[in-house]
């Protein structure tokens, strides 16, 4: 029988860890501080409609207005969407028509959330009868689809941008006075809020310095929502005659004027829908990373 020689254990010395994987499944890891692809491209999209909003002039090689080449012409070096059926620019008029689609949709966001934060703090903070008797016109409005609201509300002032951008702001209240009566009720309960009110602090101080200052962040990343859903609301308005007067351009009467040129020029809806598709979701994609940095 054999004897067996065990090497002594320094005392110094460290159990071995586990050894890191050099590779993690699922990819490589992100590095601190590295902005995802999506959120650059959403953001880039934005800028450059934001840009057509603000000088047109620079990116619109030709008259929006004007006639300069033969109708219906394809998609070309010249004339990148092609042109429509009266032989206007079709990028031109995307590009000029980008002032009407963001300045309506930005007039609709701040109806909405003017009016439905107004609520929303209101309903929470006072609680009682008058929380009750606000969260329940909320909830009619809730109860009714948007489009349809704002369809009702457009049909009652008459069409216009204007008229179009109030009565989708009008179909955005309920959704921010719910939203903010929530965020209100969870920090009026913090710990801070009522040491404050301890402390001596007024109604309307303590509303203002605490409450509403830590309940918007969310309201934020709603309204980044909302603004894709007013461009995509003002569109559909504009598509069914609600919205501008022709000959000025607008995505949605854009698109209406060749709905019954499909077969023949594709190009005349299909490149300004996808304008429209690109500007939505990059609206939406930002809306999700303000949502998650909670």
């Amino acid at each position: 029988m054999t004897a067996t020689a065990t090497r002594p254990v320094d005392a110094g010395a460290t159990a071995p860890g586990p050894v890191e994987p050099a590779h993690r499944p699922g990819g490589a890891r992100r590095g601190p501080g590295r902005i995802p692809a999506g959120i650059v491209l959403a953001a880039g999209v934005l800028g450059i409609v934001l840009l057509w909003a603000l000088l047109p002039g620079l990116f619109a090689p030709h008259d929006a207005y004007a006639t300069v080449a033969g109708g219906l012409q394809p998609p070309s070096v010249e004339h990148l969407f092609g042109t429509d059926a009266n032989g206007r620019d079709l990028f031109s008029r995307v590009v000029l028509g980008a002032r009407e689609s963001l300045a309506g949709a930005l007039v609709a966001v701040t109806v909405g959330l003017a009016v439905g934060t107004f609520l929303g703090v209101v309903a929470g903070s006072l609680g009682g009868f008058v929380e009750d008797g606000v969260m329940r016109v909320v909830d009619v409005l809730l109860a009714i689809p948007g489009l349809l609201l704002a369809l009702t509300v457009v049909i009652l002032l008459g069409p216009g941008t204007v008229n179009a951008a109030l009565a989708v702001g009008i179909g955005a209240v309920a959704g921010f006075a719910r939203l903010v009566r929530s965020e209100v009720v969870q920090v009026r309960g913090t710990e801070y809020v009522e040491a404050a009110y301890g402390s001596g602090g007024r109604f309307g101080a303590v509303l203002w310095r605490h409450v509403l200052r830590n309940s918007l962040r969310p309201v934020v990343a709603l309204a980044a929502l909302q603004f894709g859903t007013a461009i995509l609301a003002l569109s559909t308005l504009g598509f069914l005659g609600y919205g501008v007067t022709p000959p000025d351009p607008e995505w949605g009467m854009i698109i209406a004027q060749g709905r019954d040129l499909l077969g023949a020029a594709w190009w005349v809806t299909t490149l300004p829908g996808l304008v429209i598709v690109a500007v939505v979701l990059s609206a939406n994609r930002l809306s999700r990373t303000l949502g998650s940095e909670r």
